[in-house]
């Protein structure tokens, strides 16, 4: 008896132990909640892009580095941004009032050292597209333990990061900086953009030495770079990781492998979680393909050395620019002699260049032609829509004056939403006395957010929409449905194994008293809330009634 007696306290203390700590197998194996912290789905996703000099100044020691002192034209020059002032921001929790789950952020590998006159002024290399040494990070931007603090903060927080590579070109030819040689780079024909080999086999522009990466010639490194790292003290371990990296490959020694062995170093050094391919178009598509095998290669070697700050299984995300790409293309993007599927030659996504124009329709147009294009032509792929960006022109608020009906349109619609920095806060796009794309490239207005109440207004609606997208992968990657025309009503609907998302929304409504049909997405009974005003409601006969001050709702299950 004694030991019968004893057996059962053991049992019974360990089904208690078990209790106390996590759940039982049972539970485990049985999706009872449907409250559950939603999954990062990257086809939802909520992205951030900023430019690393012009969003945050975290460290004042580094604003002039490599004797960078020349006059430039305005805001040519670096402005001290940099990636500590990025990591303040994410401690801050800025990002996360924003509801944002990925940061985008322009190249911080080392830059010419020099200026060049552009036509525009004097230009130094702030916005990170003119490399030097893909190996090195710039010092105005800052250093490699801040970028993985930068990251290791990030991840904390579930905030994924993009990092921005440029396979296409180097940096511009100065007097201070050494000359690429010309087995790796072409210095013409420039561009005209008329077929498929005027795109991808030239120079962007003029004094924009273009990468070879379509030889097959086996070439030594510049020799600069070697007098660079030998004089940094580098040299032999940068050599022995090039040898390892080529004796695992099998590539042959040309210049875009040695570039995608750099880049996708920051893979597995740091656990990076994607990157947004820069100037895609502008080279052979297998090069991107040949990019994307050994991202996958680096992300699974960093989680299999870092099993504990793995966030999720998603696999490494790869976002492509191919300028005036659209989503009305599908998955191809026509030279006028050649049509390209960039999605099955290492792309995940690609930039949308089409939706600025879209938005200046109504939402219903919008939203099902995205919801429509996703789930047929584009399943299982996305795309990545923005309404304002660092190199676009003709954005689709330049004078900052639609900031309300821009943040709805983008973060409500279908696909991955780009907030570039500055649209929550309406930060101006025209800046009297600069030239070309430097008018859409101000310092961030951190002050107007601090004391501007019209800012502060365009914010809160922007945190309001940009949250509701993060809590809820069926804003942007669900199905829509139109529930009625007048007053305006939809739903979107997601699910992905046992995990299902449901939600209504509601826009142009009239203030005060509100009835929304929901009966095909909530039961009678159940409890929802308005994520925009806070208020909740209980469904009854197929509606909901509500009372807010606000013109618009955002339906969602009461946890």
């Amino acid at each position: 008896m004694k030991k019968k007696s004893l057996l059962l306290m053991l049992s019974v203390l360990a089904f208690c132990v078990s209790c106390s700590g996590t759940k039982t197998v049972a539970e485990n194996s049985t999706p009872i909640k449907k409250t559950r912290k939603a999954p990062f789905v990257w086809e939802g996703a909520n992205v951030y892009f900023l430019m690393t000099d012009r969003f945050n100044n975290g460290d004042r020691s580094n604003d002039i580095t490599l004797n960078r002192t020349k006059t430039t034209g305005k805001l040519r020059g670096y402005e001290g941004g940099d990636i500590k002032g990025i990591t303040k921001k994410i401690e801050d929790g800025y990002f996360d009032k924003l509801g944002i789950n990925a940061i985008w952020f322009t190249p911080v590998v080392e830059q010419i050292h020099d200026a060049v006159d552009e036509g525009t002024g004097l230009s130094y290399g702030y916005h990170g597209y003119w490399a030097k040494d893909w190996t090195a990070l710039d010092p105005n931007f800052g250093t490699k333990k801040e970028l993985a603090e930068l990251v290791k903060k990030a991840h904390a927080r579930g905030i994924r990061i993009i990092l921005d590579g440029v396979i296409n070109h180097t940096g511009p030819v100065t007097e201070m900086d050494a000359v690429w040689p010309n087995y790796w780079v072409r210095t013409n024909p420039v561009c005209d953009y008329t077929n498929y080999q005027n795109t991808t086999a030239c120079t962007l522009v003029a004094n924009l030495p273009d990468i070879r990466t379509e030889s097959t010639q086996n070439v030594d490194l510049p020799p600069f770079l070697v007098e660079k790292w030998k004089k940094e003290g580098r040299y032999e371990q940068e050599m022995k990781e090039l040898d390892a990296f080529f004796i695992r490959t099998g590539y042959p020694k040309t210049p875009k492998y040695y570039i995608i062995k750099w880049l996708t170093d920051y893979v597995a050094d740091y656990g990076i979680d994607g990157y947004r391919g820069d100037t895609v178009k502008h080279t052979d598509e297998t090069v991107w393909a040949d990019f994307k095998t050994q991202c996958d290669y680096s992300f699974d070697t960093w989680k299999k050395k870092n099993p504990a700050k793995v966030l999720d299984n998603n696999s490494f995300y790869t976002i492509a620019e191919v300028y005036n790409y659209g989503i009305s293309g599908g998955q191809y993007f026509d030279f006028g002699d050649k049509k390209i599927n960039y999605f099955k030659n290492g792309f995940n996504n690609m930039i949308n260049f089409e939706f600025k124009w879209d938005a200046q329709k109504d939402y219903e147009f919008i939203f099902s032609k995205y919801s429509d294009k996703l789930n047929t032509d584009l399943k299982g792929y996305s795309v990545l829509n923005y309404l304002s960006s660092h190199d676009d022109g003709a954005p689709f608020d330049a004078k900052r004056t639609k900031s309300i009906e821009a943040g709805t349109k983008l973060l409500l619609s279908p696909g991955l939403s780009q907030v570039y920095y500055g649209d929550e806060s309406a930060r101006p796009l025209v800046i009297e006395g600069t030239n070309g794309d430097a008018t859409l490239r101000s310092f961030m207005n951190w002050e107007d957010i601090k004391s501007n109440p019209e800012t502060k207004k365009t914010l809160t609606h922007w945190r309001k929409l940009g949250k509701f997208r993060k809590n809820h992968p069926a804003v942007g990657a669900g199905i829509h449905t139109m529930i009625s025309d007048t007053p305006y009503t939809f739903s979107r609907t997601y699910t992905k194994g046992t995990f299902t998302d449901k939600v209504v929304v509601g826009l142009d409504l009239s203030t005060g008293k509100k009835e929304l049909i929901v009966a095909t997405v909530f039961k009678d009974g159940s409890k929802v809330r308005d994520a925009y005003s806070g208020k909740e409601a209980k469904v009854s006969n197929g509606k909901v009634k509500i009372r807010t001050d606000f013109d618009i709702v955002l339906l969602e299950l009461k946890k």
